[in-house]
């Protein structure tokens, strides 16, 4: 499958996008084209950290597809970003939901701590990031970028993921602790 290009779309202003929102949902498709160039940067990224990297450009063109599927449904009561958001969202939510093998969202003990190996450090502390996020557990990663990241409450990750309060916190909890044990360096690793 072609990559999708990430190119910075060009500055719009928000009559535009707004304009443009309602000539794609009237099946404008050109006006489609510029409303998926302002928001694919951002949406391929939400992709990436919700999935650990995993089938990223896949996916959000999956999330484009429903867009254009539901465009006609966006009223304008909130920002179109934020809807857009929430379709994202829903669409990583049903992906994981739909795999035929589900994956283990709690283990029982510590010894979740025990399969992320502590890799060799560099001096990239966003790569690390990155690397460290790639390697949680598939539903403390959802927890943490839905929280962390993306300013989620725990009431909104516990009514999208179909979970409860205490087991959103218990993985976020889990999933900063398995990264802190990653990205954890010694005082003198940076020392000159």
């Amino acid at each position: 499958m072609e990559a999708l290009a990430l190119r910075c779309a060009p500055a719009v202003s928000t009559t535009d996008m707004t304009d443009d929102v309602a000539l794609a949902a009237a099946g404008d498709v050109s006006a489609f084209e510029r409303v998926y160039q302002a928001h694919l940067p951002r949406v391929h990224s939400l992709v990436r950290r919700m999935t650990g990297g995993r089938d990223t450009d896949e996916v959000t063109q999956d999330v484009f597809v429903r867009v254009w599927q539901k465009l006609g449904t966006f009223r304008g009561d909130s920002a179109f970003t934020t809807w857009l958001h929430r379709l994202a969202v829903n669409v990583v939510i049903e992906r994981f939901r739909a795999e035929t093998l589900r994956r283990q969202r709690i283990r029982e003990g510590d010894d979740i701590f025990d399969t992320i190996a502590a890799p060799l450090r560099s001096r990239d502390l966003s790569m690390d990031f990155e690397t460290a996020l790639a390697k949680l557990p598939d539903g403390a990663r959802e927890i943490f970028v839905l929280h962390d990241v993306e300013g989620h409450k725990h009431h909104e990750i516990a009514s999208l993921l179909d979970i409860s309060v205490g087991t959103s916190k218990a993985q976020l909890h889990r999933a900063r602790m398995m990264l802190r044990r990653h990205l954890g360096r010694k005082d003198s690793a940076y020392e000159h």
